[in-house]
């Protein structure tokens, strides 16, 4: 399978793989949501999980991978501020987790970029 077919499917199974993590192990998640939303930490971490899921299976199919794409692209950054609580949140944590915290940071902009060349790979399909 070209690199250009896989593409979709990898960050279909990197959604998924997310989306199921927030309902297998909700507590880090939970962490993660910043304190000025409403609600419940544990109600945020469902809706994003289900979101994660949804989109992977958008992406997954040719029909709707397009739009699945680009509002990924758009969930990535929407989730933005809570790697930024988590990097906050974490400045106290032994030096490997801090540093995995602030990793994350910059990661967010690469899952951007995938998520919206593999909306512009599907650009025409039906």
């Amino acid at each position: 399978m070209p690199r250009s077919e896989r593409s979709p499917l990898l960050l279909a199974g990197l959604l998924a793989a997310a989306g199921a993590a927030h309902f297998a192990v909700p507590r880090p998640f939970d962490a993660t949501v910043p304190r000025v939303l409403p609600g419940s930490p544990r109600a945020w971490t469902r809706a994003s999980g289900a979101v994660e899921l949804a989109l992977a299976a958008g992406v997954a199919l040719p029909r709707t991978r397009r739009i699945a794409a680009l509002a990924s692209a758009a969930f990535f950054v929407g989730v933005f501020p809570a790697n930024v609580q988590m990097a906050v949140d974490w400045r106290d944590r032994p030096a490997p987790l801090r540093a995995a915290a602030l990793a994350r940071l910059p990661l967010q902009a690469p899952l951007v970029l995938w998520a919206r060349g593999v909306a512009r790979s599907g650009e025409g399909r039906s």
